[in-house]
């Protein structure tokens, strides 16, 4: 894999969380050559006055061993803690980097409350999205190179 060069600023989105009225997703990225630094938050009308919980804090790697990424758990939050795992697992397999991971996401908005898919739909929605600026980071250093 092609090494990416150091991102001049961090990347910021926001989408809604899908199944919910007023629930957006916010992402706050930083891609360099060697990490991927990504925090994740949830926010509801009722709650963007109010600072951002502090969720689960994770480092996932690629493995050079086998084809599951290793990862560890930094700073603990139960109920954050595997999504933040999910999401660093399938971020350094797919940009075979090292990824740090803060997440204080909560899907109890969503409208099942929280129900494993509405989960699995925000997260596939994250990885597409970081993906997503990932690949235009590498096409904008690649046409620089040219």
């Amino acid at each position: 894999m092609t090494a990416l060069a150091p991102s001049a600023t961090p990347h910021q989105l926001s989408f809604p969380l899908p199944h919910t009225h007023n629930t957006t997703v916010h992402i706050h990225m930083t891609l360099t050559a060697h990490s991927l630094l990504l925090f994740l938050t949830t926010r509801t009308p009722e709650t963007s006055s109010q600072p951002a919980p502090l969720g689960s804090f994770i480092y996932a790697m690629p493995s050079r061993t086998s084809v599951q990424p290793l990862s560890t758990a930094i700073y603990v939050r139960e109920q954050t803690l595997e999504t933040a795992t999910r999401i660093g697992k399938i971020l350094a397999k797919r940009l075979g980097l090292p990824v740090y991971v803060g997440n204080s996401m909560s899907f109890s908005a969503a409208g099942g409350g929280g129900m494993v898919e509405e989960e699995m739909e925000g997260v596939r929605k994250v990885i597409e999205c970081v993906m997503e600026v990932a690949g235009r980071e590498k096409q904008k250093q690649q046409e620089g190179e040219k």
